[in-house]
């Protein structure tokens, strides 16, 4: 079973509230996991998030949504993603995806998945040799891995990167490395600031009419064509 953990908060000291930034019509959120839903490789999919106030809206809408949310300690978001793993069974695989990503591509998300089957790797990710537009970034780590990391991590600073322990261990942990067909580790579309949200609105405003389900192909191709937007991302 292959279990997505998509982390998503509303304390952000840039840009306060922005999991409920409308795109659309839409809360980022809510965006996501639409996009989400068009991964074939994904089982089950969990939203986590602290046990913070802040953030007792954005679960209590989930939940009103029909979403599966699970609510961890804010400092420590490796035993966040881990006890997901752990609530449900049968779990082989979770694939860690952030909650600053409204352009997340499923089809990128399965390849990332695919890989990892396919190799065996003990993690499989797009963000350790950077090819893609940040916002893009799919980890793929063994559930028993992440039990393990959970397990001997004792560095707090650590525990607020779930998947360092692991990455930074290639010779303990056996890696994948999935690469794009063209390098576009410059692009920039996680959303971060009052000004990386007038973008992706900028974007889903031009594509999701038409198509909501458009991809990252779709999506430089729109910035090749409307410099009007394209300045958003400079």
């Amino acid at each position: 079973m292959i279990l997505a953990v998509l982390q998503a908060r509303m304390g952000s000291s840039r840009l306060p509230g922005k999991s409920m930034a409308t795109l659309q019509g839409e809360p980022m959120i809510v965006r996501q996991l639409e996009r989400l839903r068009g991964a074939r490789c994904l089982s089950k999919i969990i939203v986590a998030t602290s046990q913070d106030a802040a953030d007792d809206a954005l679960a209590g809408f989930l939940v009103s949504r029909g979403y599966t949310v699970h609510r961890g300690a804010g400092a420590d978001i490796l035993a966040r993603i881990a006890r997901c793993a752990d609530a449900i069974s049968a779990v082989t695989h979770v694939v860690r995806l952030k909650g600053d990503a409204p352009f997340m591509d499923p089809g990128v998300v399965d390849d990332a998945v695919r890989m990892a089957l396919a190799s065996g790797a003990d993690y499989t990710s797009n963000r350790v040799h950077r090819t893609y537009p940040a916002g893009l970034e799919v980890e793929v780590i063994k559930a028993s891995v992440l039990r393990q990391a959970a397990a001997e991590e004792r560095d707090p600073t650590a525990r607020i990167s779930p998947t360092a322990a692991i990455r930074n261990q290639p010779e303990r942990w056996r890696q994948a490395h999935l690469r794009a067909a063209r390098d576009c580790s410059r692009l920039d579309w996680r959303v971060k600031t009052a000004a990386d949200l007038a973008f992706a609105r900028s974007v889903y405003d031009a594509l999701h009419p038409g198509d909501p389900d458009f991809r990252m192909g779709d999506v430089l191709d729109l910035l090749e064509n409307r410099q009007d937007i394209a300045r958003f991302a400079a």
